[in-house]
């Protein structure tokens, strides 16, 4: 008991946020490009994002703590007379890891939360550097959002999109030395209406 409190304890000394003088400036976070298209099968979305990952979730990967983030879509169909109904609802699960031993970058993507138990159904890819595997997050190509029968052709719809580093996934320790600390925080978000069939 004692040795795990002494690791938590060191963990978190560990992952202590850098003073201002030793932060580097960064980028912005923010969806550079957001496209959505209406297919015979559903609506997909395609994104390009620019973030900088935060210096203490930087810091616990290169210790081998692996960092969870979440992709959501939210398709609201427009109702003058109530609040907007929601007609679809999605999220794409992603793992990112350093194995100190081969000094290579695991990103795994997944339609369901990472279980500590596993993996589970997950498609898997590795990488030489750090910035190549955060280079294929901020990418995505034609993910499906919504079932063709969710969207109407004659109503008007919004999709809001979220990219966001997951902390409900980190382990307790952090979770709970994370609360209100700036240095783990990172978000992106739009909204977007879809445009109505035929008014391309």
């Amino acid at each position: 008991m004692l040795r795990w409190v002494l690791w938590c304890l060191w963990l978190m000394g560990a992952l202590a946020p850098l003073p201002a003088w030793a932060q580097t400036a960064s980028t912005p976070n923010e969806v550079t490009d957001l496209r959505l298209e209406r297919s015979e099968d559903g609506l997909y979305l395609s994104a390009s994002l620019q973030f900088t990952l935060p210096s203490l979730a930087e810091d616990a990967l290169y210790k081998g703590i692996p960092m969870f983030f979440v992709a959501e879509a939210q398709v609201l169909r427009d109702r003058w007379y109530w609040s907007d109904r929601e007609v679809a609802v999605t999220a794409r699960h992603m793992r990112l890891s350093y194995q100190p031993l081969t000094r290579r970058w695991r990103l795994n993507v997944s339609s369901e939360p990472f279980t500590y138990t596993g993996l589970g159904v997950a498609l898997g890819q590795s990488f030489d550097a750090l910035d190549d595997a955060v280079a294929a997050m901020q990418r995505m190509s034609r993910w499906k959002i919504a079932e063709a029968g969710a969207i109407d052709s004659d109503g008007g719809h919004t999709v809001h999109f979220r990219f966001r580093l997951d902390m409900s996934q980190l382990p307790r320790p952090l979770q709970i030395g994370a609360v209100g600390r700036a240095g783990w925080s990172m978000q992106v978000q739009r909204s977007q209406r879809l445009p109505m069939e035929g008014g391309r």
